[in-house]
């Protein structure tokens, strides 16, 4: 196996290279789990030389890419993987949206950019709806008396459990897959208040009340999540990659997570 660099190790990309890992790859990376100092250019550009993958999911900062503004030069020949977001797509009023789509028309034009800017440098930009996982899902939310449920008629959002993602992106190394953007998402996409009103049933909790956007007091980034509505379309991510979603549902992703 080789050896790959990744920007950024969060929630994501620490499954990752725990993956990677187990199959018996090298990896360094920037972060606080990482062995690298992302501002340690000479350290950076060494471990960089001797990878043959780079891995970034460094969302934008001040409206552009931190890893291409001080790296690109450095990414020449490497095979290269971008965590992006649908969020690209904008609002499609529900309707599906699949990687054709023109992007930039949304509330994160940065991140459209920087998704751009990777596709240009012929990357691999898996874009991911909302990731949930352990610790980070609707359960913990509806237990900790944060979850809402908000008066959207018609509202409907894809989403994606983090195993998921790390199939993903293992497939894609595995078939060496073109260069391109990948969607990441379950098959049922669907309203939040329906992924909330199963984590209650999960949990027995009693369900939260049916409220509107001001009424819920959201912060203004939740308020942008809101303010979109979209399905995405994973059809190319299974027929390029051959992969297939472990949790298919999010009924099946948060029974894991019980």
């Amino acid at each position: 196996m080789g050896q790959i660099v990744i920007f950024g190790l969060g929630y994501t990309a620490s499954r990752i290279a725990n993956a990677l890992m187990k199959r018996g790859w090298h990896v360094r990376a920037t972060g606080s789990a990482g062995d690298l100092d992302f501002a340690d250019e000479t350290g950076v550009r060494a471990a960089l030389k001797g990878a043959s993958h780079v891995l970034s999911s460094v969302p934008p900062s001040d409206g552009s890419d931190p890893v291409l503004d001080a790296y690109a030069d450095d990414l020449s020949g490497k095979w290269l993987a971008y965590l992006s977001s649908t969020g690209v797509y904008g609002d499609t009023k529900g309707a599906w949206v699949d990687e054709s789509a023109p992007t930039g028309s949304g509330r994160r034009n940065a991140r459209a950019e920087c998704d751009a800017r990777w596709l240009e440098l012929c990357a691999r930009n898996f874009r991911l709806p909302g990731i949930y996982g352990p610790g980070r899902s609707a359960l913990d939310r509806v237990r900790e008396g944060k979850a809402h449920r908000i008066d959207l008629a018609g509202q409907v959002f894809s989403r994606v459990h983090v195993d998921d993602i790390v199939s993903g992106v293992v497939a894609a190394i595995d078939r060496n897959a073109p260069a391109g953007a990948y969607n990441l998402a379950d098959d049922l996409p669907c309203s939040q208040n329906q992924v909330i009103e199963h984590a209650c049933q999960l949990t027995g909790t009693a369900l939260p009340p049916l409220q509107t956007v001001e009424e819920a007091n959201l912060s203004p980034m939740a308020r942008g999540f809101y303010a979109e509505n979209r399905r995405v379309a994973n059809g190319k991510a299974k027929r390029v990659l051959g992969w297939r979603p472990i949790y298919p549902t999010y009924r099946a992703g948060l029974a894991s997570l019980i």
